[in-house]
């Protein structure tokens, strides 16, 4: 029963650090870890050069080629895999839900090969 509460505690501990804006930091007799979460996003609802802010649908469809922009991103600084001009919740919704159906797909591809 106590490694349980000291289990749950432990969780808690380490999930309140997840709380966006907040920080975490670990130290060890050996080297020191800090573990920070993104805060809000300043360009929220603000229109990009071309005048547009990605809503649903583009957050879909960054999702979707998500892993090809990560890729892309370490040989162009240029390249972004997350619009930062988007409208909050919608873009983020979708943007998970197409990263989720990527690694879905694959995961069916991949399970019918064996």
């Amino acid at each position: 029963m106590n490694k349980l509460l000291i289990s749950i505690a432990i969780v808690l501990v380490l999930v309140t650090g997840c709380a966006p804006g907040s920080s975490l930091e670990v130290n060890t007799p050996e080297t020191t870890v800090q573990l920070t979460t993104p805060g809000p996003n300043p360009q929220v609802n603000e229109p990009a050069e071309n005048g547009r802010v990605a809503g649903v649908a583009d957050g879909l469809w960054h999702g979707l080629i998500s892993p090809v922009t990560a890729i892309g991103s370490f040989f162009n600084p240029d390249m972004q895999m997350y619009e930062v001009h988007n409208n909050g919740r919608e873009y983020n919704l979708g943007f998970l839900i197409g990263t989720a159906l990527v690694f879905l797909l694959l995961g069916l591809i991949g399970g019918r090969r064996r």
